[in-house]
């Protein structure tokens, strides 16, 4: 549906194309609050190019729908999902603050309609290229246009996956822990537009399409449990890392940059090595890719991948 987000009785948001974000130094190190979805630590990724891989949803709201609805690429899925609902329980509440506390007035769209919601993604789903950073994203988006919420709205993004937080902008994107026990604090802002580094390209290596055995959200939580590095580098090695990251981009350090992303990509893997039972995430084709990667760079003496 491409109406516009404010029709009467039926309403549809204009068809959401968020972006899946590619974390650079410091992929999501664990979570210190499960319901809220806080880390244990900042994080930096650069949003991919929506004419590439980009989750399109649309949301729709009526009076005569009788029951919530969803579907994931074709085939209709679980509406009840809890973090799917606190994603829609937070746009409703924005938008009731919005009309002043009230969810039957005379708004064009009651916030008591029944709402369904389609979402495709042009990659796979659950392998481990960000298809719940962009899902969730996407979903927060849609969902403001489709009740008029406006504002600040990857702390709502972040209730669904804390990874669409950031997908919730282009270009290079921050992911402030935050200090809140309520989790307002933990937001993403811009560190670096999409137009910063032209230059830059992300080749995305599909080595394969297979749901991941370990999902990310039960990956962190176990390795928050039982593994020592990761504490050991959510609180000595990130935060410095994120600094000089940071200057990277800013001063379009390819080299440091290179570097540093693929010395964090090995430590990241090494905690889920850490985590008990150990957690496997590269398999042999992820392995060689790496070693050609370093081995292109010898051969061309500088960090060109």
């Amino acid at each position: 549906c491409r109406a516009a987000p404010s029709q009467p009785t039926m309403s549809c948001a204009e068809p959401c194309r968020a972006k899946p974000c590619h974390a650079v130094p410091s992929l999501a190190g664990g979570k210190r609050d499960n319901d809220l979805i806080l880390p244990i630590n900042s994080s930096l990724s650069v949003t991919l190019h929506q004419d590439q891989l980009k989750t399109t949803t649309t949301a729709a709201a009526s009076r005569d729908f009788t029951e919530d609805r969803l579907w994931l690429n074709g085939e209709e899925a679980d509406v009840g999902h809890p973090r799917l609902q606190a994603c829609l329980r937070e746009v409703r509440r924005l938008a009731r603050k919005r009309r002043g506390g009230s969810a039957e007035d005379a708004a064009p769209l009651s916030l008591s309609y029944k709402i369904h919601i389609a979402t495709e993604n042009n990659f796979p789903t659950a392998a481990g290229l960000a298809s719940s950073a962009a899902g969730y994203a996407c979903l927060v988006s849609a969902l403001a246009r489709l009740y008029g919420v406006e504002g600040e709205l990857s702390e709502v993004a972040r209730r669904g996956s804390g990874s669409a937080c950031r997908s919730m902008f282009g270009g290079f994107v921050q992911w402030q822990r935050g200090e809140r026990p309520d989790g307002r604090d933990s937001l993403a802002h811009q560190v670096a537009p999409e137009t910063h580094w032209p230059e830059l390209r992300v080749l995305v290596l599909v080595v394969s399409g297979e749901k991941k055995q370990v999902g990310s959200t039960a990956g962190m939580q176990t390795s928050v449990a039982t593994s020592p590095l990761l504490k050991h580098r959510a609180e000595a090695v990130v935060p410095e890392r994120l600094a000089l990251m940071i200057r990277h981009i800013r001063e379009r350090d390819f080299e440091g940059f290179g570097q540093l992303a693929m010395q964090d990509s090995n430590q990241f893997h090494a905690t889920c090595l850490d985590t008990f039972p150990p957690i496997f995430y590269l398999n042999d084709l992820s392995r060689h890719i790496i070693a050609l990667a370093h081995r292109f760079n010898a051969h061309h003496g500088r960090t060109k991948v």
